[in-house]
């Protein structure tokens, strides 16, 4: 009996280690704008995931600073976490930013190096970030991005997506991030034929500048693309973080966009 209990607990152990839950969030200007009390309430929405994804963090050193602090803040509250941060992108100087990953390192490893693609900086702006991390012996690399703005037709970066599979074929891949562009736009489309599923549908993740109707979201920017037959999908959603302040222009102040999140398993 003794045995078959102690059996039990290591599976459960194993099936928990195995299970990785991820955020993705732009933070709208994620530099020194962002005071205190609003760095503590980031670091409390960041909390119960074992990665977060971090877009339009600024690319001076006020960005890695605040990166920084977001971490020192984390592993106050009990649980230790890691973090990198990218080199500025290759886009002009008033679009540059930087991306980062941060972590708990008692759920996931980071392997090597991550690193900005630069394959296609010349057609991409702010280039993805990669990273590969380790869950229950088992690997996955996510992928951080920023697209140009709606204006500026950000399928014509996305486009570019559909060669990465074939660019490292090793890797499982996981795209992540503020896409500009919503899951349902064509330019998906050679992704998901390649087997690769939206973890979000008809789901908005922009911040009106006023709720009307009660409705305070307004585009269906931010998504994650993970291939479905290397993932388990389990369960993803949305952290509507606005709810918790008496107006949206006080929401704003954290972000434009709220995060998205995702739980899976590595089959």
């Amino acid at each position: 009996m003794k045995n078959s209990l102690s059996l039990v607990l290591l599976f459960l152990t194993l099936f928990s280690f195995s299970q990785t839950k991820i955020l993705s969030w732009n933070i709208e200007n994620f530099g020194k704008s962002k005071s205190e009390s609003e760095l503590n309430f980031i670091t409390s929405t960041l909390l119960e995931y074992d990665i977060v994804a971090i877009q339009e963090v600024v690319a001076g050193y006020g960005g890695a600073k605040a990166v920084a602090k977001l971490a020192v803040l984390l592993n106050e509250k009990g649980t230790n976490w890691d973090y990198v941060i990218s080199d500025p992108t290759s886009s002009s100087s008033y679009k540059t930013e930087r991306y980062a990953f941060i972590w708990k390192k008692s759920k996931v490893k980071l392997k090597g190096k991550p690193w900005l693609e630069k394959k296609y900086g010349l057609e991409i702006d702010r280039e993805p970030y990669f990273a590969t991390f380790e869950s229950g012996k088992k690997t996955f690399t996510l992928a951080n991005f920023h697209a140009i703005t709606k204006n500026r037709q950000p399928e014509t970066e996305i486009k570019y997506f559909k060669f990465l599979p074939a660019e490292y074929p090793s890797l499982n891949l996981i795209f992540m991030g503020d896409f500009n562009c919503p899951q349902s736009h064509t330019v998906f489309n050679p992704l998901k034929k390649m087997g690769y599923a939206p973890v979000l549908q008809n789901q908005k993740t922009s911040l009106k500048q006023k709720c009307k109707d009660n409705i305070c979201v307004a585009s269906e920017f931010d998504n994650m693309f993970f291939k479905s037959n290397t993932v388990n999908y389990i369960n993803s959603g949305v952290v509507s973080f606005y709810k918790k302040f008496n107006s949206l222009q006080e929401a704003r102040k954290i972000s434009d966009h709220i995060p998205i999140w995702f739980e899976f398993s590595l089959n």
